[in-house]
This record gives structure tokens, sequence and C-alpha cells, in this order.
């Protein structure tokens, strides 16, 4: 039977994604707000800028901020927060606490009526969650490179002031997120709360320096290439800054290892991507990159630079993604991982990191913050730091699977055989071994610390399980 034109129609219109829209209307906000604004929505959908003409708000009739965004998709979701133009008045709690991001997900043309109980600068009196060690080197350090000034933090390791010791450095990017509640716009990274725990356990901890980003310039100071949509194009600059300015301030006012070995660079999300591009593009000056749900997406110039990226020093860079961050970032992140093995880069030297059930978020990164950092870290933070004075012995094969062979060239009558993880906790501890093999069937695939225990010495060797 032949179907007549508006049948096709009308069947090809059914066969097409259903797509609505959404308003919010901010029915309360707090009664100190500015009446001429200016008031912005930012989310995943913007690259969470603070402050985007296109994000902002109007008044209605009623005298009330709203605003509707374009169509999307039915089923498509978005996080967002509003703001007064930059991250330093984000909304937050009664409090003044952080809260968590917001979430909206595209049904049917639909109104959504948005409370607002404070902004950041008005959080109920200014207070801080950062530990004692915590300072920060200026309010508005000059950036030369970008003709900008910006806030600078600093973490000194709780033995800086009596250990007369030298300390690595990590530089880590959105410093209003690192160390404090009251600066964040979506919550911190407790670094200072995770470092001085680990100090505690015996680990050497690294100086911190946490850079803040600039507000509406951090699209465009994350990134060397541009993006029709979101800007970008300043990220040489800003790693310049680093590299240039910033590190030979920090290397001569405080005591710091000044080698590669000794020196990481930190971020999530397009910090992520800076730090990928700042360790990649200096590997003379990074020897470490911890690399956060990155924005691999943002340019497809990462990939030609990536291949370009000439092996010339090793390099441990840790990548980690969640499942729901949505769009390609867990496909990226291993199409990265691939790409860096091609191009040299050993399994030693590159972990990637899938987190079933994590979101794009500072929860997630605080959250992975230590392993990352123990990972990067290992010589001076984990188990091969508190080594150094015990003589070491063969371990074969290396990597191993389920046999580790020990090879004592000497007599050596074992007392104790522990093995720890690179935390530090013994997860392997037997009175005697049969010849010289150990059963290491049951230990998770990792780095190890294997320690004997003899009558008038000891014995150490790191191992890998695969």
């Amino acid at each position: 039977m032949k179907k007549s034109p508006l049948l096709i129609v009308l069947l090809l219109v059914m066969a097409l994604p259903a797509w609505s829209q959404v308003t919010f209307l901010l029915e309360s906000i707090p009664s100190y707000t500015p009446a001429a604004g200016p008031v912005y929505i930012a989310g995943d959908f913007n690259g969470w800028n603070p402050g985007n003409s296109v994000q902002a708000l109007q008044k209605n009739q009623n005298g009330i901020w709203f605003i509707t965004l374009p169509a999307k998709n039915s089923g498509t979701s978005m996080l967002y927060k509003f703001t007064r133009g930059s991250w330093a008045t984000v909304e937050k709690g009664v409090g003044g606490e952080e809260i968590v991001n917001r979430v909206y997900t595209f049904s049917t043309p639909d109104t959504i009526r948005i409370t607002i109980a404070n902004w950041a600068d008005h959080g109920g009196g200014e207070t801080t969650t950062a530990a004692k060690n915590v300072t920060r080197i200026s309010e508005n350090f000059l950036m030369p490179q970008l003709g900008r000034t910006r806030r600078i933090w600093l973490y000194l390791p709780p033995d800086y002031e009596t250990s007369g010791k030298s300390y690595p450095v990590l530089y880590l990017h959105d410093g209003q997120n690192v160390f404090d509640s009251y600066t964040s716009f979506a919550g911190e990274w407790n670094v200072d709360e995770s470092l001085n725990d680990l100090a505690a356990l015996g680990h050497e901890v690294p100086i911190v320096v946490a850079i803040d980003n600039g507000g509406t310039h951090r699209m465009n100071e994350y990134s060397p290439w541009t993006n029709s949509n979101y800007g970008g194009g300043e990220g040489d600059k800003y790693i310049d800054f680093i590299v240039n300015t910033l590190k030979p301030y920090v290397d001569s006012a405080y005591r710091t290892r000044r080698d590669r070995e000794s020196t990481g660079i930190m971020g999530s999300s397009m910090g992520g991507l800076i730090s990928m591009y700042g360790a990649f593009s200096h590997p003379e000056v990074f020897g470490k990159a911890g690399i956060f749900s990155p924005s691999y997406w943002f340019s497809s110039s990462i990939w030609s630079f990536t291949r370009n990226a000439t092996k010339v020093h090793p390099m441990k860079a840790y990548q980690i993604v969640g499942t729901e961050e949505g769009g390609s970032m867990v496909p990226d992140m291993l199409a990265m991982e691939d790409s860096l093995h091609k191009y040299g880069f050993s399994d030693s030297e590159i972990r990637s990191k899938v987190v079933t059930g994590a979101q794009h978020n500072e929860l997630f990164w605080r959250t992975e913050f230590k392993e990352a950092f123990l990972w990067l870290f290992l010589e001076t933070s984990g188990i091969e730091g508190h080594v150094n004075s015990i003589p070491e012995m063969k371990l074969y094969p290396n990597p191993a699977h389920d046999l580790l062979c020990l090879d004592i060239t000497e007599p050596f009558k074992i007392l104790a055989v522990e093995i720890y993880s690179l935390t530090g906790s013994c997860v392997l501890d037997l009175r005697s071994i049969k010849g010289n093999q150990i059963d290491i069937s049951t230990l998770p695939a990792g780095k190890y610390l294997l320690k004997l225990t003899g009558q008038n010495t000891n014995r150490t060797g790191t191992f890998v399980k695969q």
C-alpha cells in the first residue's frame, strides 16, 4: 500500500528525539543581593564559566530573576549552580557552607523554582577550613606573562620548621578549591588534611603551591588551544608563568628540591588538561602529572600535541575519570593512555583509573587524591622512603604473578616475612617460607615492599604484582 506524504511526515516526526526547554526562576534569594545583579547560571554545559554573558539571568515583569536555556534532547542531564559573576560569589548554604551541584534532567518543557540561601561573599562571616600550616604567599602575585595578578596558596609540611630538609613541590590549579571550603565553589579537595594525615603516618609530604583560577579567565588560561564555544588559547602563557615566574620564586624562598623528579603538577577538568599539557610540554621541569577528569574534549589538538611529545625523560602520569562524568571522558582518557604507550611511555609511568559511579566534582577528586599522590610521589612518600637504611635483595620474576622468588646470596635465617602496600600497611605477614618462594596469589595487582627479618639483619626489596 502506498503511504501518503502526510503519513510519511508524521512517521518521521515521531522518529525524531523529543526536545524540551527549561526555565529557572530564582523565587527566593538573599535580601542583600544587588538589585541590578548580575546573576548567572554556570554548569557543565558551559565549561563552568561563572560569568558568561550568554548565561546571564534577566528579570521578569515581577522582578524575579530567570533564564530559559536552549532546548535539549529529553534525557540529557546537566549540573549547575548560580553565581553573581565569579566563584567568589557562588551560591552557598544557610550557614555559608558548600552545597552540592544542582542536577536537572530535561524531559518535558519545565519551570524550576529555585531558592538561594546565601552567596559566598556573605556566607555568615568569613571562616576557613584550611589547616594551620596553610598560608597565602600573596593575594596579588604578579603574572607578567598574562598581565594579571592572582592569589597563591602555600602548604608547608608539618615538620618544615624543624626538619631542615628540602621537599618536593606539587603545583595545583583552581587554588580556591584545594584547601578551604570557604573559598571553594563546589567543595574543597582537603589536600592539607590528607597530607597532614599521611605525615602523621610517617610519609614524607611535599610543599604544595596552589594557584587560584582567574574566574572568567579560567577557560582561556587552562588551554593552549582555542575552542569556538569556550575560549582558550592562553595556556602557554599560564604554564610559562608557573615555570619561569612562580617556580623560581618558590625555589628561592623555600627549601625545595628543584629537580624534575621532585616537581609535580596536578588539576581537574580543565585543570587536568593544562596539567597534562604543562608536564609534557616542559618535561625538563615536571616529572609527575596528576590528571583528574581531563577535558580532552576541549580541543582535538591535544592528540597531535601528544603525537609530537617525544619522550626525552621518564614521566609519571596518573589519569582518573568517573563513569558518570558524561560525554567522552572515559574513552578519551583510555585513548590518551594508548597514545602515550605508543609514543614510548611504559606501564610503570602511566596509570589510568576508571571509577564506577563517580561524577565530575570535588567529592570525587578529594576521595582519590591520596592514592594519586602516593603513586606519583612513591619515591619519597611511600614505602620506599622508609627503607633506605636497610640492605636490598633481588626479587624475581619482577613483575610476578603468583610466586615470588628471593635471591639471598648469604646465609640468612628468616624469622619473619612481611609485605607492605604503598601506603605502608602490612598486607601479608608470614612466620616462615618454603625454600625461596612466596605465594603472592592473593595480593591485588600493584607495587609492594617485601621485608625479611633475620636474627642479625634485615633485607628489603620492592616488586610488582601483575
